[in-house]
C-alpha cells in the first residue's frame, strides 16, 4: 500500500470547557452526515476549549459546521498522510521536513493494525505544498 498525501482544509472553533459543549458541535455535523477523518478537541484556556475538524466538504457540510460555530481556519494549512504503519515512519517524516527547513505547527498521528494516518499542520499553504513534495519523496 503506497502512502497518500493530500491537502486538508481544517475547520475550527471555540467551545466552553464544560460537559456537552463538544456534543453540541458534533451533533449538527452528524445530522448533516459529515464524516470526519480528523477531530481534535482540547482545553485552550481556563473555561475555554478549541475544536479542530476535517474534512468539511460540500455546501451542506459547511453550513452544518458554521451552525456549530466552526469556520475554515485560514491560519492552518494541513496535510493528511495515510499508508502502511512502519517502525520509524514518524521519524522519517520529521527528519525529511526538518532537512528542508520546514517547521511543523502541529502533528497528530495514529496507527491501527498495519495502517497509519497523520494530520500535519503548517503555518502556510506554501510550507504545506513544499512539505507534500518532500514527504512523497521521503515515503516513496
Amino acid at each position: 500500500m503506497p502512502y497518500t498525501i493530500e491537502k486538508v482544509d481544517v475547520f475550527s472553533g471555540g467551545i466552553d470547557d464544560k460537559p456537552g459543549a463538544l456534543a453540541a458541535v458534533l451533533t449538527p455535523l452528524a445530522e448533516a452526515k459529515v464524516c470526519l477523518q480528523f477531530l481534535l478537541a482540547r482545553r485552550d484556556a481556563p473555561g475555554r476549549g478549541i475544536v479542530f475538524a476535517a474534512p468539511v466538504k460540500g455546501a451542506a457540510a459547511v453550513r452544518a459546521a458554521r451552525s456549530a460555530g466552526l469556520t475554515k481556519d485560514a491560519k492552518i494549512a494541513a496535510l493528511r498522510v495515510e499508508g502502511p504503519d512502519k517502525t520509524g515512519v514518524g521519524a522519517c517524516m520529521a527528519q525529511a521536513l526538518a532537512g528542508a527547513g520546514i517547521n511543523l505547527r502541529g502533528i497528530s498521528a495514529m496507527a491501527q493494525g498495519r495502517k497509519m494516518v497523520a494530520c500535519i499542520a503548517f503555518d502556510s499553504a506554501g510550507d504545506a505544498a513544499k512539505a507534500r513534495a518532500i514527504l512523497k519523496k521521503a515515503l516513496g
